[in-house]
């Protein structure tokens, strides 16, 4: 049986309390997945997942960033990282909730896995404290050239001489996302690049805590991350010793249709990564863990976890 438990730690910015969920079952723990999550989702749409892990006694673990899920406490702060340097402080709080698990949990395997704008998280925080880690995940990643990423902070920048950083720019959103439904016809709705089952774009469209527009803050947050994590010098940062599994869909937008992640696989292979793998999913779209072969995709990332647990 999976005992859920929730509860709240602090954020690193000194001001937020962060929602956490906890999936143990009563069967000995082999390990843990810390999961972080996406732009506009919450940890409870992995629900599923975490229960399949669980019942196979890894213990999985993760929080609402700031901004997200039930670590807001009103509407106006969805989409708002409340920090100064924000990506490093939504990092920060990733490793806080891990020193907090492996207090209570020592000397068990401890992995990560980031899923879109979490995976951009994940790569910051393995170049951080990858070596606190026996693995990551790295889901539905992607990557921008440098200039595009310049062209989006001038944006907030000029965006923000004349309204304040809590301000939601449609402007930005289309700039960032307006494409991403294009390769998909009949387009159904807006979020069609999601999944290829109806049924999960239905409920994420109806879901009130991934409806929202990010404010520029949001946005510079989320281009900053993308900024630090493409750096060379930054990617030898990671522990050569660290396995990473890199997972996407072929009909990603996010990661160019697989195209980014095969970049991002062949740079970390380059500076020397030992234990590097990539797979790329037929058909599947941006989030793997809710597509139509989900159960493959968790069996696929439970083998992996199995062995490299075991090593």
């Amino acid at each position: 049986m999976v005992e859920k438990i929730e509860f709240f730690i602090p954020s690193t910015n000194g001001h937020n309390r962060l929602h956490t969920i906890m999936w143990k079952s009563d069967c000995p723990t082999l390990a843990i997945l810390q999961i972080s999550h996406g732009m506009i989702e919450h940890i409870e749409r992995y629900d599923d997942f975490a229960n399949y892990l669980a019942e196979k006694g890894i213990l999985v673990v993760g929080n609402d960033h700031l901004g997200h899920g039930k670590s807001v406490t009103s509407h106006d702060e969805f989409g708002y990282f409340n920090a100064s340097d924000s990506s490093k402080t939504v990092v920060d709080d990733l490793h806080q909730l891990t020193t907090l698990i492996k207090s209570k949990y020592p000397g068990i395997p401890y992995f990560l896995l980031g899923h879109s704008m979490g995976s951009f998280m994940a790569r910051r925080y393995i170049m951080t404290y990858g070596n606190e880690l026996d693995g990551a995940i790295i889901m539905g990643t992607g990557q921008q050239p440098a200039l595009a990423l310049k062209a989006g902070k001038l944006l907030v920048h000029l965006i923000s001489l004349f309204k304040p950083m809590t301000y939601r720019s449609k402007l930005i959103e289309q700039a960032c996302f307006g494409t991403y439904n294009n390769r998909f016809k009949p387009r159904r709705t807006k979020s069609d690049w999601l999944s290829q089952d109806t049924a999960v774009v239905d409920a994420y469209i109806q879901d009130p805590f991934c409806d929202f527009t990010f404010t520029l803050n949001g946005y510079l947050t989320l281009f900053n991350t993308l900024s630090f994590i493409r750096r060379t010098q930054n990617i030898k940062q990671i522990p050569k010793s660290l396995p990473i599994f890199m997972v996407a869909g072929k009909e990603d937008p996010v990661g160019n249709f697989g195209k980014m992640v095969r970049k991002v696989y062949n740079h970390y292979k380059k500076i020397g990564i030992q234990d590097i793998s990539l797979k790329l999913y037929e058909n599947d779209r941006h989030e793997l863990l809710n597509e139509l072969d989900k159960k493959q995709v968790y069996a696929d990332l439970y083998t992996w976890l199995k062995k490299h647990i075991s090593s």
